[in-house]
């Protein structure tokens, strides 16, 4: 019987130990499997001009040297837009987790993650393509609306819909198919959505959802 094809990941992150350790042990989950290693986003850069393919996904410290996590997220978010990036980092700091995610990471975790999570963690980003954290999500919800109770927000039935949707990695006209209603429909969704949960972007629809149960991860 042929192997299954491995997803392949990078591992971007100036602790040496650390990366090494994580290497190893990406590399005993089944559908994994570590493409290289590099220091900061420097090397980052020049490690992926030496492969065919990019990797699917790259673990991104946020405190390195040279070129940092946040700096190196967004130069993967203008050149790279395809790689998910996930951010493995020390920092429990609701303002770097929301710079990160703003900047394009797929999903932020302390390094302190239990093997488990991390493997859990990976195989949701494939299938779904973020990944956040209960800790993580309270931490983001709670830096976007500090003084707000979602509680008392009542949404209409298209509306639940449109955000259940607005989830997934579909485009807004693909939203608009699905709903069997117009592009322009979906944009006035968007924005009275927008302006009733006071957030400015997609990813903030994603927050919301999570804190309030109307998609799991």
């Amino acid at each position: 019987m042929a192997s299954t094809k491995k997803h392949t990941l990078a591992i971007v992150d100036d602790h040496l130990l650390f990366g090494s350790s994580l290497e190893k042990l990406i590399n005993t989950f089944e559908e994994f499997t570590v493409l290289f290693k590099a220091r900061n986003g420097v090397e980052m850069q020049k490690e992926l001009t030496k492969h065919n393919s990019p990797p699917e996904i790259i673990l991104l410290d946020y405190n390195m040297p040279v070129m940092n996590g946040l700096e190196t997220v967004k130069w993967l978010t203008a050149n790279h837009p395809a790689i998910k990036v996930l951010a493995l980092s020390v920092e429990d700091n609701e303002k770097i987790i929301l710079k990160m995610i703003r900047e394009g990471a797929k999903g932020y975790f302390l390094k302190d993650i239990h093997p488990d999570e991390l493997k859990e963690a990976l195989l949701v980003v494939i299938d779904k393509g973020y990944y956040y954290s209960e800790k993580v999500t309270s931490s983001m919800v709670n830096a976007l609306h500090p003084n707000q109770n979602d509680t008392t927000i009542s949404l209409k039935e298209n509306e639940r819909t449109f955000l259940q949707l607005a989830c997934s990695e579909m485009t807004y006209k693909e939203i608009a198919d699905v709903m069997n209603l117009s592009p322009k429909t979906i944009d006035g969704y968007r924005q009275e959505l927008f302006n009733k949960l006071r957030i400015k972007n997609r990813v903030g629809l994603v927050l919301y959802a999570l804190k309030n149960n109307f998609i799991e991860l």
